[in-house]
C-alpha cells in the first residue's frame, strides 16, 4: 500500500491589500480606480469600501472587492471596514480622488524587507503640477500639534526631497512623523498591535497621528520614500473649530503615556495658545470649548494608556532580549524576531476592525 503524498498547505494570501475608502462620491472613486488598475502591481487585491451610491458601471468585481460601509460612514469607518476585509501582510490606503502612477508601490514595498519597518509615506504632488510636493505625510509634536509636512520652498520638486531623504528620515525627539490616512502603506500586524486600525475618536483629521504615536511606542520605523509617487485629491472641507479643538485634545491625551507629564503639559500650552490665536475672531470660543470637553473625558483614556504602556514594554523588553542575545553569540538572526518591533498576540484582526467601522 502506497503513502499517501504530503498535503502542501499554499498561502495565496496577496502580499499586498490597496484599500480605497470612498466617501464623497462616484466621480473621485472611479479617477482612483483607473489610476490603481492601470499601474497595478503583482500580488495585491484592491478593495473598494463605499460610503457613496456606486452601482459599478464597468462591472469590475472580477478585479475589484466592493464592500459596503454602513449608512453615513466615515472616512474612517470606511477605512476600517477596508482593512478588516484585507488579507495582504501589507495594507496601502489610497482614498477616492487620490491617483496612484506607473511604480508607486515597487520601491515602498521592498522598504518592509526591514523587519522592524512599520509604515512608509508615500510622497504626494499636486493635481495640477507633477513637480509641486503637497505632502511628506504628517507629523505631530510632543505638545499636541498636528500637521502636515511639506518642504521648506515654495516650488519644492520630488528630485529635491530625494536629495534631501536622510535628513527627512532622521528620527527627531520632537515629533513623530507618519502617512496620512489618505494615502499611507502600513505592515498589517502593525495595525493590529497598534490600533486595531483607526480611531474614530480622534476623527480623520488626527487618526493618523493618534496611530503614529502607538507605532513609535512599539519602536516601529518610519519613513519617507520618495519614490512611491501618489497624485493628491481635492482639499477636503475644512471641520468645524470645536471639532478641531474635540479631536486636538483628545488625540493629545491619548498620547502621553510613558513620557513625563509636565514638559508635557506646558509644550501643550503653548500649542493651545497657538490655536487660540489662529482661531481669531470667531472659532476661539468653540474651539476651546471643544478642547474643555475632550480634557472632561480623561477618564475614556484609560485603556489606550495601558495599550500604549504595554507597546512601550514589549518595545524594551525585545531589545533587552536583543542585546543579551548578542553578548551569547556572535550571529544574530535576521528573520525579525530580534527586532524591536514586538510581535502583537495573536489577534481577530477583521473582527475588531468591523467593530471600530
Amino acid at each position: 500500500m502506497h503513502a499517501s503524498p504530503p498535503i502542501r498547505l499554499v498561502d495565496d494570501s496577496p502580499r499586498l491589500s490597496i484599500v480605497i475608502p470612498a466617501v464623497t462620491g462616484a466621480a473621485d472613486l472611479e479617477e482612483t480606480l483607473l489610476s490603481v488598475l492601470e499601474n497595478r502591481p503583482e500580488q495585491c487585491e484592491v478593495i473598494v469600501a463605499l460610503a457613496c451610491e456606486y452601482d459599478d458601471p464597468w462591472n469590475l468585481r472580477d478585479e475589484v472587492t466592493f464592500v459596503r460601509a454602513p449608512a453615513g460612514a466615515s472616512t474612517i469607518g470606511c477605512v476600517n471596514l477596508g482593512l478588516s476585509s484585507s488579507s495582504g501582510e501589507i495594507v496601502h490606503v489610497l482614498s477616492a480622488g487620490w491617483k496612484a502612477t506607473p511604480g508607486w508601490t515597487d520601491i515602498a514595498l521592498e522598504r518592509f524587507a526591514d523587519p522592524n519597518m512599520a509604515a512608509v509615506i508615500p510622497l504626494a504632488v499636486s493635481a495640477d503640477d507633477a513637480e509641486r510636493v503637497v505632502s511628506m505625510g504628517m507629523t505631530y509634536t510632543r505638545g499636541g500639534r498636528r500637521r502636515v509636512r511639506v518642504p521648506s520652498g515654495s516650488r519644492a520638486n520630488p528630485t529635491a526631497v530625494a536629495l534631501g531623504i536622510d535628513s527627512l528620515n532622521r528620527p527627531s525627539r520632537r515629533h513623530v512623523a507618519g502617512p496620512l490616512i489618505d494615502a499611507g502603506f502600513w505592515r498589517a500586524d502593525m495595525l493590529t498591535a497598534a490600533g486595531p486600525g483607526f480611531a474614530a475618536c480622534c476623527g480623520a483629521g488626527m487618526a493618523d497621528a493618534d496611530l503614529a504615536v502607538a507605532i513609535n511606542a512599539a519602536g516601529g520605523a518610519t519613513v519617507l520614500e520618495p519614490a512611491s509617487l501618489v497624485v493628491s485629491g481635492r482639499a477636503t472641507a475644512p471641520m468645524s473649530r470645536f471639532r478641531e479643538g474635540l479631536y486636538a485634545e483628545r488625540l493629545f491625551w491619548r498620547s502621553v503615556a510613558g513620557k513625563g507629564l509636565l514638559p508635557l503639559l506646558v509644550a501643550h500650552l503653548f500649542v493651545v495658545l497657538q490655536h487660540a490665536v489662529t482661531s481669531l475672531p470667531f472659532g476661539t470660543v468653540s474651539m476651546l470649548a471643544g478642547r474643555l470637553i475632550a480634557a472632561m473625558q480623561f477618564g475614556s483614556y484609560g485603556s489606550r494608556y495601558r495599550q500604549l504602556r504595554a507597546l512601550h514594554d514589549a518595545r524594551h523588553e525585545g531589545d533587552a532580549e536583543q542585546d543579551d542575545s548578542s553578548h551569547e553569540s556572535p550571529s544574530v538572526r535576521a528573520d525579525g524576531s530580534e527586532s524591536g518591533l514586538p510581535r502583537p498576540r495573536h489577534l481577530d484582526r477583521r473582527s475588531s476592525l468591523r467593530r471600530s467601522a
